[in-house]
């Protein structure tokens, strides 16, 4: 099963979510927002793991996560046989750009 960090709130994590909400045996959604230990969780992955690497040099969140049973772990949803938000306006940063 593949966890996929996120927050409802998050227009990438939105559209990440109505792909995967009817695939619970291949999915789990983790609101990072729902409960600290969530956050505690992500903070984790995101302090440590390469893939955040540009988020972390570029100020975003890092979210939607995806992270295999094998230990993977990325932010692009492709690689998770998902599909990409089309770009457009609609950002969780500050400055536009990303979540």
């Amino acid at each position: 099963m593949i966890k996929v960090y996120g927050m409802p709130t998050c227009p990438d994590c939105a559209y990440v979510h109505v792909q995967i909400k009817d695939r619970t045996g291949e999915f789990e959604y983790i609101n990072i927002g729902e409960d600290v230990q969530y956050l505690k969780e992500f903070v984790r992955l995101r302090d440590k793991e390469a893939a955040f690497d540009e988020c972390r040099e570029n100020g975003y969140l890092g979210i939607p996560c995806f992270v295999r049973e094998d230990g993977f772990v990325t932010v692009v949803p492709e690689k998770v046989g998902l599909v990409s938000r089309p770009a457009d306006k609609t950002s969780c940063s500050i400055d536009g750009k990303g979540c």
